[in-house]
């Protein structure tokens, strides 16, 4: 199975690029794992919210594949244990799905194209963070749940 995460626009602090890459790096030794960039909107100051979460989705449904199994990074999706989403990542690797995408929006989230697409949606916290700290931060997870499944010792329980 491949693990694919697509975030809307680069992220402009290079500590977080740094982590995120550092993560990645890690991921590449339990999965198939890919992190792809969605240029941001060009003139979005002078879109409407939903115009550019419009426009976002049009640019992120172009990345996707019929059989994909898209989850959407969303505050009301469900919310998982570290322990508990490793588990729902192994049965997923069981399942036979062969990309497994997950999807980070803007600023603003998704338009409801995608919403409509999406199998399921995901909360990482109850707290707000910034499209862009969610992304280190969820990638970090998608680390710990392979460490876990292999009973390594970066997740302490």
């Amino acid at each position: 199975m491949e693990t694919v995460v697509y975030c809307v626009g680069k992220t402009d602090q290079a500590e977080l690029a740094q982590l995120i890459e550092r993560y990645q790096n890690r991921l590449k030794h339990y999965t198939k794992f890919s992190f792809h960039i969605v240029e941001d909107i060009k003139n979005s100051k002078n879109l409407s919210e939903k115009q550019q979460k419009e426009a976002e989705a049009k640019a992120i449904e172009k990345q996707l594949n019929p059989g994909d199994r898209v989850i959407l990074l969303d505050e009301n999706g469900k919310n998982f244990t570290s322990v508990a989403f490793s588990e729902w990542i192994n049965k997923q690797q069981l399942s036979g799905v062969k990309r497994l995408v997950f999807l980070i929006g803007g600023p603003y989230g998704f338009a409801p194209s995608l919403y409509a697409r999406a199998e399921q949606k995901i909360q990482l916290s109850s707290m707000t963070f910034s499209h862009q700290m969610v992304r280190l931060f969820f990638v970090e997870q998608l680390y710990r749940a392979h460490t876990i499944l292999k009973n390594e010792p970066y997740h302490h329980r």
